[in-house]
C-alpha cells in the first residue's frame, strides 16, 4: 500500500481532525514556530482567487462535517493554512492584499529597508515613519473586521503611532547630531520601538479598560473580563514587537557601516537602499515567525493573580479553575 494510500485509509480511520487548533503542538516554541513560519509565509500572496475559493471550499466542507473523497491529512492542512493565510477569522471575509499576515515580510522590508537608508534628512525621516505608521494602520484595520475595535480607535491609534514615531525620531536625531553616523543609524529603531509602545495600548485601549475575556483550558468562556489578563497580553504583543524589530534594524546597520566604507560603496552610493532592503527582507524572513512565537497565542495566568472580584466570581463556579486563559493577540 503506497504512502499516499495508507493517508487516506488511516485518516478516515480516525476521528476527525480539529483544523480549529493549530497543526502544531502550541505549548512548545519549535510548534509555535512552525505555526508563525506558515502563517507568515510569503509564497501565500501569490495564491490565484481559485486557489483560494478551492482552499475555503475544502475547509468550510470539512467543519461542516461532510466526507471529502481521497483528502488526505496534508491536503487538508494545506487548503486550511491557504485559507487562514486570506480570509478573515471571524467574518471569513477575503482581507485585502497588503492587510494579510503574509505580506509582513515582503511590505517590511522595503519600508523599513528605506527608513534605515533614508535616515539622515528631516523630510526623509518623517515621510518613512509615516509610511510605516500607515501600513500598520492597514493591518489593524484589515484585522478589526467583526471586532469591537471602532475606526475611531483605529484613527486615534494611527494619529498617535505616527506622531509619537515622528516625535521621537526628530527628538533622537537632534540629540545625536553630534555624535557620528554610527549612533544616527539607530535613531529609526528607537522612533519604531516607541510607536509600538504607544500605538498597541491605544488600539486594544478598549481591553484595558473593560478587560479581555477568560477562558478554561478547553477554550471555553468563563463570562468574565480582566484588566490584568489585558495588561499582560498587551505587554506580551508589545515586547514580541520590538523583538521583531531588534535584529532587523540593529544587524542592517552594522552591516551598512562596514560596507560603507568599501570603494565599491563609494563609486555606487545608489546601492544603499537595496542592500538594505535586502538585507532586512531576508532577517525579518526569521524574524518574524521566530519572535511571534515567543509568547503561546493562548496565554495563560494563575487565577490568584487577578482581580479580587474575578477570583471571587471564578470560586462561584461549580469547578473553579487554578489558572485562565486568553487570547494575547497578535
Amino acid at each position: 500500500m503506497s504512502n499516499s494510500t495508507w493517508n487516506r485509509v488511516s485518516m478516515e480511520q480516525q476521528h476527525r481532525i480539529n483544523i480549529n487548533e493549530p497543526r502544531y503542538n502550541q505549548n512548545t516554541y519549535g510548534g509555535r514556530a512552525k505555526h508563525f513560519f506558515i502563517t507568515t509565509n510569503p509564497l501565500n500572496l501569490l495564491a490565484t482567487n481559485q486557489q483560494l475559493e478551492h482552499a475555503k471550499s475544502i475547509v468550510v466542507r470539512y467543519r461542516n462535517g461532510e466526507h471529502i473523497p481521497n483528502l488526505t491529512e496534508n491536503e487538508l492542512w494545506r487548503a486550511k493554512h491557504l485559507y487562514d493565510s486570506a480570509y478573515h477569522p471571524v467574518t471569513n471575509e477575503k482581507m485585502v492584499l497588503v492587510g494579510r499576515m503574509s505580506s509582513q515580510v515582503p511590505m517590511n522590508m522595503t519600508i523599513t529597508g528605506c527608513m534605515l537608508a533614508f535616515h539622515k534628512t528631516t523630510p526623509a525621516i518623517i515621510f518613512w515613519q509615516w509610511m510605516n505608521q500607515s501600513y500598520n494602520s492597514i493591518v489593524n484595520y484589515t484585522n478589526k473586521a467583526g471586532s469591537d475595535v471602532s475606526d475611531r480607535q483605529l484613527a486615534l491609534s494611527y494619529i498617535l503611532g505616527t506622531s509619537g514615531a515622528v516625535g521621537t525620531a526628530l527628538w533622537i536625531k537632534s540629540l545625536v547630531k553630534n555624535r557620528g553616523p554610527m549612533v544616527a543609524r539607530f535613531v529609526p529603531f528607537a522612533a519604531v520601538a516607541a510607536a509600538n509602545c504607544i500605538n498597541i495600548p491605544c488600539m486594544r485601549s478598549k481591553e484595558l479598560i473593560e478587560g479581555i475575556s477568560l477562558m478554561d483550558e478547553n477554550r471555553t468562556d468563563l463570562n468574565v473580563a480582566s484588566k490584568k489578563a489585558a495588561m499582560k497580553a498587551i505587554s506580551m504583543v508589545v515586547v514580541s514587537r520590538i523583538l521583531i524589530a531588534t535584529p532587523v534594524m540593529v544587524i542592517p546597520p552594522l552591516i551598512m557601516n562596514q560596507l560603507d566604507k568599501k570603494a565599491f560603496m563609494k563609486k555606487a552610493p545608489w546601492l544603499n537602499a537595496p542592500i538594505q532592503v535586502l538585507l532586512v527582507g531576508f532577517i525579518l524572513a526569521f524574524a518574524t515567525p521566530l519572535c511571534c512565537a515567543v509568547f503561546p497565542q493562548k496565554s495563560s495566568m494563575d487565577v490568584s493573580s487577578l482581580e479580587a472580584d474575578i477570583r471571587e466570581k471564578l470560586k462561584a463556579l461549580p469547578n473553579p479553575p487554578e489558572k485562565v486563559y486568553f487570547n494575547k493577540g497578535l
